[in-house]
């Protein structure tokens, strides 16, 4: 299955890919643990607004190296739930900046994954699931989005 978020930012693409080259600490909202004590693991809480509360599950992030060409720059993502393996889908993809004019850019993750237990998970995922994924990933990138506006990228 297929997911795609983004916002926007009143911010040049330097200064936010300046700030995504950085740490991960400075702008992955909720990150519990620093790659030092988990060696290439970051662990974060994803997931979504129910009214006051935040439904989620803590994941593992792995970033890979960056890639950079005009106007646009990418890393590598992949999270995982942390606990039982095989209960929730493993996401792949790309979180994204891209210019859309000289004080104006696009923060946005691309990301795929295979829902688990075959044809009874595929169904599942049409019925509910995949709009839970869809919210889970539009909230990860609103949330990276506000920290990046809250400190103005600026370091």
């Amino acid at each position: 299955m297929f997911l795609r978020a983004y916002v926007e930012l009143h911010l040049p693409i330097t200064k936010v890919e300046e700030a995504l080259l950085r740490t991960p600490a400075e702008w992955i909202p909720g990150l519990a643990s620093s790659a030092e004590e988990h060696g290439d693991q970051l662990l974060a809480d994803v997931g979504f607004p129910v009214g006051a509360l935040q439904l989620g599950k803590r994941v593992e992030i792995e970033l890979g190296a960056p890639v950079r060409t005009l106007g646009r720059t990418w890393l590598p993502v992949t999270w995982r739930a942390t606990g039982p393996r095989g209960i929730f889908p493993a996401l792949e993809g790309e979180l994204e900046v891209a210019a859309l004019g000289p004080h104006l850019s696009q923060l946005g993750l691309s990301a795929r994954y295979k829902p688990p237990f075959g044809l009874v998970g595929e169904s599942l995922d049409r019925a509910l699931l995949h709009r839970v994924a869809e919210a889970t990933v539009r909230d990860f990138v609103e949330r990276v989005a506000g920290v990046l506006r809250q400190r103005r990228v600026a370091a």
